[in-house]
């Protein structure tokens, strides 16, 4: 089969592929079209996306090259097929979405149905580490969040969030006792931000005087320390997390491959 040949120049009606080296796969293209038309709120979380043929038209790539780019970005869970229904924006409202980045699972096995708990939420200026985290300038303000995650009425979580003031005005430790559904998803609909990837530092503690009153043990208690960075479109930083977990009747779990 012959290769795929590159598409004609764009004119008005077409948008241009992004520029960028020779070897770069024509689907990757097509993908960081698809990520800036997600970035840009072209289509909103939980929303259908055109299909392949209509992509395939509106890019002027083969429906293939596009399915490409669609499997890549349902692996990253930026999308979601749906089988006879077609191809979704991925949400945190999810349920198979939105705990995908809490790794804590009870030792029966359950990963979901935390009971949350908002201890408060503080517009404040951040710790210089935290700036840094969040590419925060000098002086620019920072909402602190506290929660505790638990179940059956027992805390298991201790989570202290720092997120950049500016695009999350308004949030407050009410609205965010409200909301029914996962943080992320109030993150998403009401703020317009989306946690689409993170990275994390785990290491064991000793639980200190506050944290042990919190989660309900005696100080000095080991603890698991998860540090993550929640990252938005444009490996953006929105999210500083410090969470203490107590692996008592949960364990970490992560599937390597």
């Amino acid at each position: 089969m012959l290769p795929e040949p590159p598409p004609p120049a764009a004119d008005a009606d077409s948008p241009a592929l992004p520029a960028g080296p020779a070897f770069s796969p024509l689907y990757q293209q097509i993908k960081a079209l698809l990520v800036k038309s997600l970035q840009d709120g072209e289509w909103k979380p939980g929303e259908a996306i055109p299909s392949e043929l209509d992509l395939a038209s509106r890019f002027r790539v083969s429906q293939g090259t596009v399915r490409k780019a669609i499997d890549e970005l349902a692996t990253e869970n930026l999308l979601v097929r749906r089988q006879g229904k077609g191809t979704f924006v991925a949400t945190h409202a999810e349920e198979k979405i939105q705990y995908r980045f809490l790794r804590l699972t009870s030792d029966d096995g359950e990963a979901t149905g935390w009971e949350r708990h908002f201890l408060d939420c503080r517009r404040m200026r951040a710790p210089a580490e935290v700036s840094r985290a969040l590419g925060l300038k000098a002086g620019e303000p920072a909402l602190l969040l506290r929660r505790t995650l638990g179940r059956d009425g027992v805390p298991v979580v201790l989570d202290e969030i720092w997120l950049p003031a500016a695009p999350f005005k308004g949030l407050t430790a009410e609205r965010l006792a409200q909301y029914a559904g996962p943080m992320y998803g109030l993150f998403e609909t009401e703020f317009g931000v989306r946690m689409i990837r993170a990275e994390e530092k785990i290491r064991a503690v000793a639980a200190d005087a506050v944290s042990a009153g919190l989660l309900q043990v005696p100080p000095g208690y080991p603890l698991l320390s998860v540090e993550r960075l929640s990252r938005t479109y444009g490996d953006q930083a929105v999210e500083l997390r410090r969470g203490l977990y107590n692996t008592a009747s949960h364990y970490y779990r992560n599937e390597l491959s």
